[in-house]
């Protein structure tokens, strides 16, 4: 009954075939979404865009017919599963939070510029000034530590 419904991977598929797979793709994606949206949709990590590349192609492929109904879904569904599995670990052991979100890197302490760090980061001199502009401060001497945090944004901390 599915491979009537949906059609079978290497035939050609019927309009009706491709809109019903459209329906179940959409109805998973939507799940997908509602079970990984608070990790997935929000600051996304290195992490998180992998996922939701893999999970898109997947899904693509499926609806498509140019991979395996069924298998593909399965797949799909096993890398949310894993994603879900990964966060709630990363939340509980910090060597694993570390390893797949990374850490955050102070960049300016007691007013004075880690170059260095700034390099390694890939931030430079008009990237501090623009989050210094973004918090309303005018320049350094305002600032105890200023830090790119894990999630990509600059965190000001004044003295």
């Amino acid at each position: 009954m599915l491979h009537t419904l949906i059609g079978t991977q290497g035939e050609d598929i019927s309009v009706g075939q491709m809109a019903a797979r459209a329906v179940l793709i959409f109805l998973l994606g939507v799940i997908i979404v509602r079970f990984a949206a608070t990790r997935a949709f929000g600051k996304w990590s290195a992490l998180d865009i992998i996922f939701a590349v893999v999970v898109g192609s997947n899904l693509g492929r499926a609806m498509t017919g140019s991979a395996p109904f069924v298998p593909t879904l399965v797949a799909t569904v096993v890398l949310v599963v894993l994603h879900g599995v990964l966060a709630r670990a990363s939340a509980r052991w910090s060597w694993l939070s570390a390893l797949t979100k990374g850490r955050s890197v102070v960049l300016v302490e007691e007013g004075v510029v880690n170059r260095d760090r700034m390099r390694r980061a890939g931030i430079g001199e008009e990237d501090l000034r623009m989050a210094l502009r973004a918090e309303g401060h005018q320049g350094l001497d305002e600032v105890r530590t200023l830090s790119l945090e894990r999630n990509g944004d600059i965190t000001i901390i004044t003295r």
